[in-house]
């Protein structure tokens, strides 16, 4: 697909969760699509993704990832997509440029523009 080995989808939360998550929406299990985990957030914390805004913390939701997307060729990142801005910090009113098309389009956009 695309020269795309692996997507992961991972957010903040158990591996219970992501399970369940990736039945209700019909995952296949055929490796091209893996739903992960991050309970502790160790991931969204190395990553230095973690929102630290005010408003999620002040409703009860603390260590909440930012909204993103990585393109990484053989262990290095060559695109990052944040969706977030100073009003909406949980990117949810535009998370376009870290949804699928903005993302193919970006890497074909790296890559000389040539088909993926």
């Amino acid at each position: 697909m695309l020269g795309v080995d692996e997507v992961i989808i991972y957010c903040v939360n158990d591996g219970a969760v992501m399970t369940a998550w990736a039945e209700d929406q019909g995952v296949e299990d055929d490796g091209l699509i893996t739903l992960m985990g991050d309970p502790h957030a160790e991931l969204t914390k190395a990553l230095d993704l973690e929102m630290t805004a005010e408003g999620p913390k002040s409703v009860g939701i603390v260590g909440r990832c930012k909204r993103f997307a990585l393109y990484v060729v053989d262990g290095v990142v060559k695109i990052v997509r944040v969706a977030e801005k100073e009003d909406d910090p949980a990117g949810d009113e535009f998370p376009d440029i870290t949804l699928a098309e903005a993302m193919i389009d970006a890497i074909k956009a790296l890559n000389g523009g040539d088909e993926l």
